[in-house]
């Protein structure tokens, strides 16, 4: 083992943790990480950890712990973005460490820094340290489980604990499927490797009783809040279970398509959404895989590696299968992805690696343009700074790492991923970010009206003005509710531009400011480019009744 090579790695990583945290300081984006921090500040303005609550009703989706979380760094650092997305942060990185150490114990120091390295550096674990949702949480969770059975094969009890403790997290983060990639590649490999002793030994049985145990606040907090209240209205009907939701409707309700949130699958997309989340790894990453398929290439890796593949395989399969697919669950897996890919990288070599070295060349090159062209067409304040940059760190990235090694096309990889967090951390978003109206109003009545009474009329998705707006929003979903609080001067309303003339007209409305809107998450040519993005925009406005 080269500590030279293992020193770089670890530089490497911390480069790439520097840059990552350029993004914390930036703002909270719509629809999830948006709606995500408003509950969170919810149950701080409320005291009340045990409901959860969205515009001002019962909300009845997504387990509690990821909001506990956002909850408790609030109470810590105050309600701020910072605060929101720290702990997802951190536990990222614990999620890294993780990582770390399960490829170090199966295979080498080496795999282990290269796996944390291309972990780290992927597309969509980048792109959630800015948009901040749940599944960091649960990859770091599912990870950690994994990690601590894995030692409970051969050391203490302690380990099915820790085991346990964090295989209950993930379920109270997402539910019950998560158990499917913490247990599924453990089960396989005691088949496959004939371990069937392994299936009735007391201990793990003991682990699923933990796990139940673990779980407990979960189910009372669902419980207090619905299923002691069959009266309250949830999904436009009364009666409904949190318990139900949370064991069947939430999970098998949506894989099957007949719970109360619907979705479309195709099952090809997470193929090509791996592609794209996974970069600048995908190109490997395919061809690791398909480099497994040929038993030579399996021969000399250890038993236990079957532990990794089928859990990366039947999660895979799982979510291709499910009738409702987000971009973002492929994050679950990504782990796995990275040993996969860091062991083949290890292999390359003469042809091979040149090959891969060209590729990924190309791949930063291309990567590099069409963040320059971005910058150019959208018109950022310091366009030419921001390209310089991405020129800067391209020819630092050939000059530094020359020569046709694995390590020099890891290093150079590597600089892709540094290059687009600085973009996106210091050129893009808070550039895009002026186009959330949500949070940008809401941060405007707070310094120039912070005695105002915030208040959201006929538009239910104003979750980043939920967040930034002072105190909690009162909700009008009609002009008969507004009438109640019409009186209040303090009272200043968010509305789109569809009520304007309304108010003006009935209500005296004095626009206050007007805000431009757009779904930044669902990026377009025409938003980037700054002549066509007015055909885009929407228009919202704070407004006060007289």
């Amino acid at each position: 083992m080269n500590l030279k090579d293992i020193t770089l790695y670890k530089i490497l990583i911390a480069l790439m943790v520097f840059v990552s945290v350029l993004a914390l300081f930036g703002g909270v984006m719509e629809p999830d990480s948006a709606l995500y921090a408003s509950i969170a500040k919810n149950m701080v303005l409320r005291n009340d950890w045990i409901n959860i609550y969205v515009r001002g009703a019962d909300w009845l989706d997504k387990p509690h712990l990821t909001f506990w979380l956002a909850a408790a760094s609030f109470k810590i650092f105050g309600i701020t973005a910072f605060a929101y997305k720290l702990p997802s942060f951190l536990f990222g990185l614990l999620g890294a460490w993780y990582l770390y150490k399960l490829a170090k114990d199966i295979y080498n120091e080496k795999t282990g820094l290269i796996s944390a390295l291309i972990f780290l550096s992927s597309l969509h674990i980048l792109i959630s340290t800015f948009d901040v949702r749940a599944e960091v949480y649960i990859t770091t969770f599912t990870l950690a489980a994994i990690y601590h059975y894995y030692k409970a094969h051969y050391h203490s009890f302690w380990h099915i604990v820790a085991g346990s403790f964090f295989a209950a997290c993930a379920i109270m983060i997402k539910g019950i499927f998560v158990l499917i990639p913490v247990f599924g590649g453990f089960i396989i490999y005691w088949l496959l490797t004939k371990q069937f002793k392994q299936l009735v030994k007391p201990k793990w049985w003991l682990a699923i009783v933990l796990i139940f145990i673990f779980i407990i606040p979960e189910l009372y907090t669902l419980y207090v809040q619905f299923d002691l209240h069959p009266e309250k209205v949830v999904f436009g009907k009364t009666g409904v279970s949190g318990l139900k939701f949370f064991f069947w409707d939430s999970q098998f309700g949506r894989f099957f398509n007949n719970g109360p949130i619907k979705g479309k699958g195709d099952v090809s997309f997470f193929l090509h959404t791996t592609l794209w989340a996974f970069l600048p790894w995908s190109i490997l990453f395919y061809s690791a895989v398909v480099n497994l398929f040929k038993k030579k290439n399996r021969v000399t890796l250890p038993a236990e590696s079957v532990i990794i593949w089928t859990s990366a395989a039947i999660t895979f399969l799982l979510f291709s299968l499910s009738k409702f697919q987000l971009p973002h669950y492929i994050l679950i897996i990504l782990p796995q992805f990275a040993i996969i890919t860091a062991l083949y990288l290890q292999k390359l070599e003469g042809k091979s690696l040149n090959v891969f070295f060209t590729i990924q060349n190309v791949l930063a090159v291309l990567i590099f343009v069409i963040l320059s062209a971005v910058a150019i067409f959208f018109g950022f304040t310091n366009n030419y700074v921001a390209i310089a940059v991405l020129v800067i760190l391209l020819m630092v990235s050939f000059l530094i790492f020359k020569g046709l090694k694995t390590e020099n096309l890891l290093a150079r990889s590597v600089m892709i991923s540094v290059g687009l967090m600085i973009f996106l951390s210091l050129f893009f978003y808070p550039s895009a970010l002026k186009y959330e109206s949500g949070m940008e109003a809401g941060n405007w009545l707070k310094e120039n009206y912070p005695e105002a009474r915030a208040s959201v009329l006929m538009y239910p998705d104003a979750y980043s003005f939920d967040f930034y707006a002072q105190g909690e929003p009162k909700y009008f979903w009609s002009y008969e509710l507004l009438d109640e609080f019409k009186e209040d001067k303090n009272l200043v309303v968010y509305t789109p531009e569809s009520e304007l003339a309304k108010l003006k007209k009935d209500y005296g409305a004095e626009v206050l400011k007007s805000f431009e809107y757009y779904h930044i998450t669902k990026l377009s040519p025409k938003f980037i480019n700054a002549k066509t993005r007015p055909q885009l925009l929407e228009h919202f406005y704070l407004v006060k009744l007289h």
